[in-house]
């Protein structure tokens, strides 16, 4: 995005550009500052001014800083590069492990260190460049609003998520899928290792989530009205462990980072997970023969401990209900062990 652009470009179709379709669920919000929660590294006086110059429309129109967006708007944003100059995703042989296919669908189980999509910095080595080498010719759906290198995804999960993803093979399948998705009706549980014991053996977390205004590559909570996308995460204590507990989460929105956002706004960040606050002792005592047994488990699961365990939707073809569950990778286990036997030790 140019600091101060003159006119909107005179052959937008000859610009790359970013398309941002509007959530249905989106409370009324002034377009610069929704554009500034969404946007990394950019900041609001810049755009501001590409609003005002026309390098950002609503619609199809050229409108003001201050407008109100609505659910289902669509926000172009003009980018300083001729589409040409945009690399293409290259195919790469990348290892898929394919819990389940047919001619709409593919189910994966994603390992820890995958980043889904290319982005910033990191135009290979993704999920997204091994889908394109998986089905060589085959031209996987592109879900509205998503950018073209994101082939087949109906969804993501982070980078150091382990567990299910659903691809689409199809237009129809993306539609369906996508509709699925938006209507909350996808049964998603994730299981965690989160610090500490909760009060309750199960709750409903209920949060607006949003960029957090002083590191772009973080999520915070925001109070109703303040900003964010409404968001709900529905936790049950599998295993209470006093210093640790491992717990169910079922999703009922799917915003970025929603687990590991809202788990650290209760006071019980995942174990290790270094942006939300988790990589350091959170329960227990500081001495060193404990902190040393914390280390030794974060050196055993170098990342934040959460797996998407199961997922459950309607086959966009047959109408039948898919479900499909998975095992908990092997550093996971390990660590959980690790803790399990730790306990037991202590009660003696």
């Amino acid at each position: 995005m140019k600091d101060k652009p003159s006119e909107q470009p005179a052959n937008p179709e000859k610009f790359e550009y970013q398309k941002i379709t509007i959530d249905p669920g989106q409370s009324p919000m002034r377009l610069d500052k929704f554009l500034f929660d969404k946007l990394f590294q950019v900041s609001r006086n810049k755009i501001q001014n590409s609003i005002k110059n026309g390098m950002i429309t609503l619609d199809g129109k050229q409108v003001k800083p201050n407008v109100k967006i609505k659910p289902n708007q669509e926000i172009i944003i003009y980018l300083d590069e001729p589409r040409e100059s945009n690399p293409e995703v290259i195919p790469q042989d990348i290892p898929l492990d394919v819990v389940y296919e047919d001619e709409d669908v593919m189910i994966i189980n994603k390992p820890a260190g995958l980043t889904v999509h290319p982005g910033v910095g990191q135009r290979d080595g993704t999920l997204v460049n091994g889908l394109m080498y998986y089905f060589k010719q085959k031209n996987l759906p592109i879900k509205e609003g998503n950018e073209p290198d994101r082939p087949g995804l109906v969804h993501r999960i982070d980078k150091n998520t382990t567990g299910l993803m659903v691809i689409a093979k199809t237009p129809e399948a993306m539609t369906h899928l996508a509709k699925q998705f938006a209507d909350h009706t996808v049964e998603r549980k994730y299981v965690a290792l989160a610090w500490g014991n909760f009060d309750d053996e199960e709750g409903t977390i209920t949060g607006n989530l949003g960029r957090h205004p002083a590191n772009r590559t973080k999520q915070t909570v925001y109070e109703e009205g303040e900003g964010g996308k409404h968001a709900v995460t529905h936790y049950k204590v599998l295993l209470d462990m006093y210093y640790v507990s491992l717990i169910q989460c079922q999703l009922e929105t799917g915003r970025t980072h929603q687990i590991r956002v809202h788990m650290q706004h209760t006071g019980h960040p995942l174990f290790n997970d270094a942006k939300y606050g988790g990589d350091k002792v959170i329960k227990g005592t500081v001495f060193d023969k404990y902190r040393q047994f914390v280390e030794n488990c974060f050196k055993m699961i170098p990342r934040h401990v959460l797996h998407a365990k199961s997922i459950g939707f309607v086959h966009p073809r047959t109408g039948k209900k898919m479900f499909f569950e998975s095992e908990l990778p092997e550093d996971f286990q390990a660590v959980l062990d690790k803790w399990e036997r730790y306990l037991k030790g202590r009660k003696k």
